[in-house]
């Protein structure tokens, strides 16, 4: 749909041409024009996309660039793994052209292949050095896609066909690359949170899903989290887009300005029938909406609200900050409370989430090692580098910040002086939505609850003390109870059973698993028992699950466990180990603590 008639080469700087080029090679073909360039012109591809903290190298995807000026080649010559510099002359228009391979299936790089497309600017479009603060302008044709497939972005339109494709300006390179496109055959639907339109697009996904529930319980989302920031107030946004994929077994999200990408599996989405309108704690719907819930709130809380060091990104390397735990952490515990209190789950499955997140971070032992500012500044190295030894080595600035957000909004409950909610937008005020430092957190600690919290800051984001979450949500009326913990944690072991293999994923440290040799990678395939009486045989049994091995040692606590490491097969000693436990949180807990959960 056309929005404003303008030209955009007449308004940008920098023009980019971006065409499905082959969707069974993977390829989109870019032109890059410059119509004022410095001689000498340079050019950068980033290295990372901003929301998600790892060097990505997205230069690796860039094949067959060529330049030209005046009609005539112009050579170009790499400077390093993501730079280079064209022999042009200054102010004669310059044409880049170049493909991207785009078949990453997540939502950081780009994607195409028959059935959809979808691209971020960070991986597609080259930067203009010394041109980023200018207009970008942004031309999307349909090339070899099919003639049905439609497009949808935040950016904002300047001549565009009905389906999307057409012409698109950004203020500067930022927006550019904080406004993705996604391409396909596609469900949409438009609601109004707010007072400001939103839309939602859906791919991947069949007729059976119950889009009417899915754009519903959007907008309530949508609505409660303008009202905690706002009231009746308007928004920092003039539209939004929420782009969903349904896939096999995917699942993340990542925010932007006025737009978010998400990814989850298609038994998550809601299905047509009655059938399917209680929702449990343990159900992919309500993941689905807390993935919704945790993004949209990052249209505040990171994309506005922001760390100091985030004021302008750099796109060429890290980007530093201790903050991460405040900026996901405490987006990640407002995700789920948003959920309750826009009615979509009742108060005995929100209390599920938060003992859930508490038993997280007390079965990481990472946790006892490093602060959860320190995991901030270690997400390039750890957070984002997955491997067996991340339990023992860090802890989730994700789910622990979520507890120092629990445990900051319980204490400032307890002492009746104020809230979290208070504090979020009293930062709000303060900063005037834009960026801020750890010391804005603390003076506007002490705005709300009246005194310093300091001391809580120190133990909680900056040591590796247990936090006293469980003494918290007793003080506020809550009385927690403690279940057996799950098998594998008990063990000290983090498995998979797939494939009918007992395979050896994580041994965490401290367990039993640990004390007894286990190590990464090894399939667990038997036990074998003493005899139980003289004379009697020992016991062999081959075994494809922990369930299986609890069921056959009985009562017994010593047993020898049979492993294949690098083929070959080891006889390990182990010790049962006593019981541990995991909090539980019931609805009894829940009629006592209302005013937090509905606020």
């Amino acid at each position: 749909m056309t929005t404003r008639r303008r030209s955009p080469r007449t308004e940008a700087a920098v023009h980019y041409r971006i065409a499905v080029e082959n969707p069974h090679s993977h390829l989109l073909a870019v032109t890059l024009t410059v119509d004022r360039p410095a001689e000498g012109q340079r050019f950068a591809l980033p290295v990372w996309i901003p929301g998600s903290y790892l060097v990505r190298e997205f230069s690796q995807h860039l094949q067959g660039l060529s330049a030209r000026q005046g009609g005539q080649a112009v050579a170009l010559r790499q400077l390093d793994k993501h730079r280079w510099q064209a022999d042009s002359a200054a102010n004669q228009p310059l044409e880049l052209r170049y493909q991207v391979y785009a078949f990453d299936a997540s939502v950081r790089t780009a994607f195409l292949d028959a059935t959809r497309g979808f691209f971020n600017a960070t991986s597609t479009c080259l930067r203009a050095i010394g041109f980023e603060d200018q207009a970008h302008a942004l031309t999307l044709e349909r090339g070899a896609a099919p003639d049905d497939w439609q497009a949808a972005s935040g950016l904002g339109a300047l001549r565009a066909d009905d389906a999307g494709f057409g012409d698109y300006l950004a203020a500067d390179y930022d927006e550019l690359a904080d406004c993705p496109f996604t391409l396909g055959r596609f469900f949409s639907a438009e609601f109004v949170a707010g007072g400001v339109p939103h839309r939602f697009v859906l791919t991947g996904a069949g007729g059976w899903v119950d889009t009417e529930r899915l754009i519903e319980d959007t907008r309530r989302i949508c609505d409660a989290q303008i009202a905690f920031w706002h009231g009746d107030g308007a928004p920092p946004f003039e539209r939004y887009v929420f782009m969903l994929h349904a896939s096999g077994d995917g699942y993340g999200g990542l925010e932007h300005r006025n737009s978010t990408a998400l990814i989850c599996q298609r038994n998550d989405l809601p299905r047509t029938g009655a059938q399917d309108r209680a929702l449990k704690a343990s159900d992919g719907y309500t993941t689905l909406l807390g993935l919704i819930s945790h993004e949209y709130f990052h249209t505040w809380n990171v994309k506005r609200l922001r760390p100091r060091e985030f004021a302008r990104y750099g796109y060429d390397g890290e980007n530093y900050t201790e903050l991460l735990w405040f900026f996901e952490g405490f987006t990640s515990y407002y995700d789920d409370l948003f959920l309750r209190r826009a009615g979509l789950i009742d108060d005995a499955t929100y209390l599920q989430l938060v003992a859930k997140n508490i038993n997280q971070v007390n079965q990481t032992p990472g946790r006892l090692l490093q602060s959860v500012a320190q995991a901030s500044f270690d997400a390039w190295v750890k957070y984002y580098r997955i491997g067996e030894n991340t339990p023992n080595a860090t802890v989730s600035y994700y789910t622990k910040g979520a507890l120092v957000a629990l445990c900051l909004d319980l204490t400032l409950r307890d002492e009746g002086r104020g809230s979290l909610d208070e504090l979020m937008r009293e930062l709000w005020r303060r900063c005037e939505g834009g960026p801020m430092r750890e010391s804005d957190v603390r003076a506007a600690l002490r705005r709300v609850g009246g005194r310093s919290y300091d001391g809580e800051l120190a133990a909680w984001v900056h040591g590796t003390d247990d936090l006293p979450a469980e003494r918290l949500l007793k003080a506020l009326g809550a009385k927690p109870q403690h279940d057996a913990a799950p098998l594998a944690q008990r063990l000290g072991l983090r498995v998979s059973e797939a494939g009918g293999a007992l395979t050896i994923k994580t041994v965490l440290r401290g367990g039993a698993a640990e004390a007894a040799g286990f190590a990464a990678g090894d399939e667990w395939l038997g036990v074998e028992f003493a005899p139980a009486r003289r004379g009697a045989p020992a016991e062999a049994w081959r075994v494809h699950r922990l369930d299986e091995v609890d069921a056959l040692r009985g009562s017994r606590v010593k047993l020898t466990a049979l492993v294949s490491r690098d083929r070959q097969l080891l006889r390990l000693a182990l010790s049962w180990p006593a019981e541990q436990q995991a909090l539980r949180l019931g609805v009894d807990d829940a009629q006592r603590l209302g005013s937090w959960l509905s606020a």
